[in-house]
């Protein structure tokens, strides 16, 4: 029973979290295939919504190319009928990576004491708030956490933190401002072991992609947590849902610097694009592990690949 009601409260809150997405080109989507009969037409226009649902060209058009496949092969006719291989198809890509349950599990997977996670991203996607959502599963877990504020140059990110830490009764590590970010986070990681904490979870300072230095940076606060005899670091890539395509060459300048982990889509109920999730899943091969759908710790969800799409056709008040 009570774990029927965590997956319906999942379910909700990714529905709420796809809510502008299903209003707009999803719904057009899901309108298109109420046509009498499959023709060129639909297929063009199937196309056009998911590139303008930021899918992506590339995406979309493997995406047609394996439903054309599909309702080939299985003498589809009915319009509905391809519509449900279409879902089967988006379930396909996002679970190309795993699925929520492997995915998630292989982010916190360790043998050793602390789990450290380094939360990266560019300026303004929403890292701090991120890891108070994170503080909140892992203490909702029963785990004890520390918090590591390696942001030392953006103008309060320190206090931030700190505020976030006190909100949800946990410490943070922090130097003074324009302290060295390498070591902060060396630092949090040996506080954690010597307190026998579960998890450490390191902020970092906002960066634009194309700044190579502030990613040189970055990689240096990697190596000084690789070099100190815990568990290797999992890099978890914050992106804001969004700005859309935007975000892929974000997270393609991240991925190649990184051995990214996973990716915490962040502000998902703020756009009407949705369809961005599917190109981060196949033109970069990594996975989306959780959504962010609010501004409160509570408002974090384990990404699930058939509760999202089926979300962006289907609102759960309309079952």
């Amino acid at each position: 029973m009570e774990f029927r009601l965590l997956r319906f409260r999942r379910k909700k809150q990714t529905e709420a979290a796809v809510s502008k997405s299903r209003r707009t080109w999803f719904g057009k989507v899901a309108t298109l295939f109420q046509r009498s009969r499959l023709d060129d037409d639909l297929w063009d226009e199937l196309e056009e919504l998911l590139i303008s649902a930021d899918v992506g060209v590339g995406t979309t058009q493997t995406l047609l190319q394996r439903l054309k496949e599909r309702v080939r092969e299985d003498r589809v006719t009915e319009p509905q009928e391809a519509l449900r291989l279409l879902k089967e198809e988006m379930v396909a890509i996002l679970e190309a990576r795993g699925n929520a349950n492997e995915a998630t599990s292989a982010l916190d997977a360790t043998d050793e004491i602390p789990l450290v996670l380094l939360v990266v991203g560019v300026n303004g996607v929403g890292k701090t708030t991120t890891i108070a959502k994170l503080t909140r599963r892992y203490t909702e877990e029963g785990k004890t956490v520390l918090l590591g504020a390696a942001d030392t140059f953006r103008a309060a990110a320190v206090e931030q933190l700190q505020s976030w830490g006190g909100h949800l009764g946990v410490d943070v590590i922090a130097h003074r401002h324009g302290a060295d970010p390498g070591a902060v986070a060396f630092d949090t990681v040996q506080a954690a072991k010597s307190r026998k904490l579960d998890v450490a979870i390191i902020d970092t300072a906002g960066r634009l992609h194309t700044k190579s230095n502030l990613m040189e940076e970055l990689k240096k606060v990697q190596r000084v947590l690789a070099n100190q005899g815990a568990a290797a670091p999992r890099v978890l890539l914050v992106l804001d849902a969004t700005i859309g395509q935007n975000g892929l060459a974000q997270a393609r300048a991240f991925t190649e610097a990184f051995q990214c982990h996973g990716v915490f889509l962040a502000k998902l109920d703020g756009t009407s694009k949705g369809g961005v999730v599917l190109a981060i899943v196949q033109e970069l091969e990594l996975p989306v592990l959780f959504i962010g759908s609010g501004e409160q710790p509570e408002d974090i969800g384990v990404f699930d690949a058939g509760e999202f799409v089926e979300g962006l056709f289907t609102s759960l008040d309309a079952n």
